[in-house]
């Protein structure tokens, strides 16, 4: 079920959806905490069941989050239920092109 903007998870607050693809809908959301912009990445829930797919997830997440490029954005927490949470833009190119296509 898409989440709407305005909706809640966990503590972030969905502003909009960026892309979809075979392993998750990316979303971009407002951390009240931080009070800053993330994109948040959310497994379908389909896939939620499959113990590949969720190893294949966090592997994704893990492999992002060892990275340190301008071009990449940074992963800042992978949390349950499986999500990935990062910045809302790389350097120099808008976060919904990096990720709305894995």
């Amino acid at each position: 079920m898409p989440l709407a903007p305005g909706s809640t998870l966990g503590p972030y607050i969905i502003t909009a959806e960026l892309g979809h693809g075979g392993m998750g809908v990316v979303y971009t959301a407002h951390d009240p905490r931080l009070d800053r912009q993330v994109a948040i990445k959310v497994l379908p829930p389909d896939l939620t069941r499959d113990d590949t797919a969720k190893q294949r997830f966090l592997q994704e997440a893990k492999a992002a989050s060892a990275l340190d490029h301008p071009n990449i954005c940074t992963i800042s927490g992978a949390e349950r239920p499986l999500r990935v949470i990062g910045p809302s833009r790389s350097a120099s190119m808008p976060f919904s092109r990096v990720w709305a296509q894995s």
